[in-house]
C-alpha cells in the first residue's frame, strides 16, 4: 500500500511540473500574440493598395503579364506550405498539412507537375517521414514574421514565375497557410498568389480591419506612367513580397493563438489529473490506515 502512495505522489509531482511548463508557454504565447497581431494589422494597407492597383490594371487593360494573365494549359504549379517549427500548438500544423494534401491531390489529378516549398520544421518532418520530395524548405521564426523571410521566398518564387517551363518555371503559385480571424478562430486556407484573380483584398485571403474598410470600398481609376506594362514589371516583386509577408503574419498569429489555447487546455487537464491522483492517494492512505487499525485490533483480541 505504501508503494502505491509513493507512485501517486510521484505522479502528482511530475504533473505539477508539467503544469508549470504549460502555464509558462501559455503566458509567453499570450504576451507575443499582441505584437504579432499589430504586425498583421500594419501589413494590411500596403498589401491591399497593391492588390487594388493591380486589379484595376487587369480590369481596364488587356495586358499579357505573369501577374495577371491566366494560363489556359497549366503544366506546373508551385505550392508553398506554411506550418510551425514547434509542436504544442494543438492541430495547427496538421490542419494546414491536411489542406495542402487536398490541394496537391487536386493538382496531381489534373495532370500538373507540382513544385513544393515548405516553411516550418513540421512540414519538413511530415514530408521526410513519408519520403516525399520537395524543392526547398525554410525553418526558424515561424511564430515571428519577418521581412527577411518574405524576401527569401519572394526571390525564389519570382525566379520560378519568370522562368520558362523548360528552365523549371511555373505557371501559377499557391500558398497554403492559416488565416487569423480571431483568438478563437483560425482557418486553413489556400490562396492563389499568381496569376492574380481580379477582386478586392478580401477575395484574396485577407480580413480587413474597420480602420481600412473605407479603402476597400473605393473604386478609383488609376493613371500609370509611363505605361501599365512597366508598372507591372516594377510592382511584381513588391506584390509577391507584400502578400507573402501578410501570409507570414497570419501564420504567426494563428500559431501563437493555437499554442495559447492548447497550453491553457493542457494546464486545465493537469489540474484535473492532480485532483484525481490526490483523491486516489488519499483513498490509498485511508485504506492503509484502516488495514493497520484492523491488524492492531486483531492483535489485541488475540492477546
Amino acid at each position: 500500500m505504501g508503494a502505491q502512495i509513493r507512485v501517486y505522489r510521484q505522479k502528482i509531482t511530475s504533473t505539477s511540473s508539467m503544469k508549470k511548463i504549460f502555464k509558462a508557454m501559455e503566458m509567453i504565447a499570450t504576451s507575443r500574440i499582441n505584437k504579432s497581431r499589430q504586425s498583421l494589422e500594419a501589413a494590411y494597407p500596403y498589401a491591399n493598395a497593391l492588390t487594388r492597383a493591380v486589379s484595376q490594371i487587369a480590369s481596364q487593360h488587356n495586358i499579357s503579364h505573369p501577374l495577371t494573365s491566366t494560363v489556359d494549359d497549366v503544366r506546373r504549379s508551385a505550392v508553398v506550405i506554411f506550418t510551425s517549427d514547434r509542436g504544442l500548438a494543438g492541430s495547427y500544423s496538421s490542419n494546414v498539412l491536411k489542406r495542402a494534401e487536398g490541394l496537391l491531390e487536386m493538382l496531381n489529378s489534373e495532370g500538373r507537375e507540382v513544385r513544393v516549398y515548405l516553411v516550418g520544421r513540421k512540414a519538413k518532418a511530415y514530408f521526410d517521414f513519408r519520403r516525399r520530395d520537395y524543392d526547398e524548405f525554410w525553418t526558424g521564426d515561424t511564430d515571428n514574421a519577418n521581412p527577411e523571410r518574405a524576401e527569401e521566398l519572394t526571390e525564389r518564387l519570382l525566379g520560378d514565375i519568370s522562368a520558362s517551363y523548360d528552365d523549371g518555371g511555373v505557371d501559377e503559385i499557391h500558398l497554403v497557410y492559416t488565416a487569423f480571424k480571431s483568438m478563437v478562430t483560425q482557418e486553413p486556407r489556400v490562396l492563389r498568389l499568381l496569376p492574380l484573380e481580379v477582386g478586392d483584398a478580401n477575395d484574396l485571403g485577407d480580413e480587413v480591419s474597420e480602420d481600412y474598410q473605407d479603402l476597400e470600398e473605393t473604386n478609383n481609376n488609376f493613371e500609370f506612367e509611363p505605361n501599365p506594362e512597366e508598372f507591372l514589371n516594377e510592382i511584381l516583386p513588391r506584390y509577391i513580397k507584400s502578400r507573402i509577408y501578410s501570409t507570414l503574419c497570419h501564420a504567426a498569429s494563428s500559431e501563437l493563438a493555437s499554442r495559447q489555447r492548447a497550453m491553457k487546455a493542457a494546464g486545465d487537464n493537469a489540474d484535473e489529473l492532480i485532483k484525481k491522483y490526490t483523491r486516489l492517494m488519499n483513498n490509498a492512505r485511508q485504506a492503509e490506515i484502516t488495514t493497520e487499525l484492523t491488524e492492531i485490533v486483531s492483535g489485541a483480541e488475540a492477546l
